[in-house]
C-alpha cells in the first residue's frame, strides 16, 4: 500500500499573481484543496517539505494529509503539479480533499521482475513498455505502491495485457472498455548489410571531417 504523508500548510489569504511570486521568494508554494461538496480552501507550503515529498517517486499516489489550517488535518490526494518550465520548481499544487474510504482514481508505477526467467530476454529480447504507470481505481485508504508484474517464462512476440496482471483485491482498471497493453517482448535488432554499410560510410566521413579539422588547423 502506498505510504500516507503528512504535509504542514498555513491558509493563504491574499490570491493572484503578485502574491504567488512573494509567496515563492520566501519559500513557499501557493496550493488549493478543493472537492468533497466543500468550499475550495487556499493554502501555501513549503517548497522544501514539498520537493522531499515529490523526491520520493510516489507523491500522486499517496494520500497527503495537510495540517495546519483547518483545525485538523484534511486528507487529499494530490491532482496536479505545476513545475516552472525553465528552473523545475513546484510552482503551484492541487490537492482533491477525499474521506477516508472513498473511491479514487490514481497511477500506480508498474515495476517488472523475474527478467532472468524471461527466455525472450535470454534470446536477446528487448522490452518495449508501453504503460509506465497504469490508472486504478481502488479505495483511498488501500492505494497500491506499486504493481509488480513478473516477466517470467515471456518469450519474444510476447504481449502482456491489463488481463495477465493480478491486482490487488478491491482494485481495478480505470479503463475497462479494451484489455490494453502493458508492454510487448520485441525480437532483438540483428543489423544488416545495409546497416554495417551506412556505419562505415558515416565512420569515414567523420574521419574525413576531422583530418580536414586538424589540416585547417595546422594552416592557422
Amino acid at each position: 500500500m502506498s505510504d500516507q504523508l503528512t504535509l504542514s500548510a498555513e491558509t493563504r489569504d491574499r490570491a493572484g499573481k503578485g502574491a504567488s511570486r512573494a509567496m515563492r521568494r520566501e519559500g513557499r508554494v501557493p496550493a488549493v484543496i478543493y472537492g468533497n461538496k466543500q468550499e475550495a480552501l487556499s493554502i501555501h507550503v513549503e517548497e522544501k517539505a514539498l520537493v522531499k515529498m515529490l523526491s520520493t517517486g510516489h507523491f500522486m499516489n499517496s494520500v497527503i494529509m495537510v495540517d495546519g489550517v483547518a483545525g485538523a488535518a484534511i486528507r487529499t490526494i494530490p491532482k496536479d503539479v505545476h513545475f516552472h518550465p525553465v528552473t523545475d520548481r513546484p510552482m503551484h499544487v492541487d490537492f482533491l480533499r477525499i474521506s477516508e474510504h472513498a473511491t479514487i482514481t490514481v497511477s500506480v508505477p508498474v515495476v517488472f521482475v523475474d527478467q532472468e526467467e524471461s527466455k525472450g530476454i535470454k534470446r536477446g529480447g528487448v522490452l518495449n513498455i508501453v504503460q509506465h504507470e497504469i490508472d486504478l481505481v481502488c479505495d483511498a485508504s488501500e492505494i497500491p505502491g506499486e504493481i509488480t508484474i513478473s516477466l517470467a517464462g515471456v518469450e519474444v512476440g510476447d504481449s502482456i495485457h491489463i488481463s495477465n496482471v493480478t491486482l490487488p483485491n478491491g482494485v481495478t482498471p480505470a479503463i475497462t472498455d479494451r484489455d490494453f497493453t502493458i508492454a510487448t517482448m520485441a525480437a532483438p535488432t540483428i543489423p544488416n548489410a545495409e546497416d554495417e554499410a551506412a556505419d562505415e560510410a558515416l565512420a569515414a566521413e567523420q574521419s574525413a571531417a576531422a583530418e580536414a579539422e586538424a589540416a585547417a588547423e595546422k594552416e592557422d
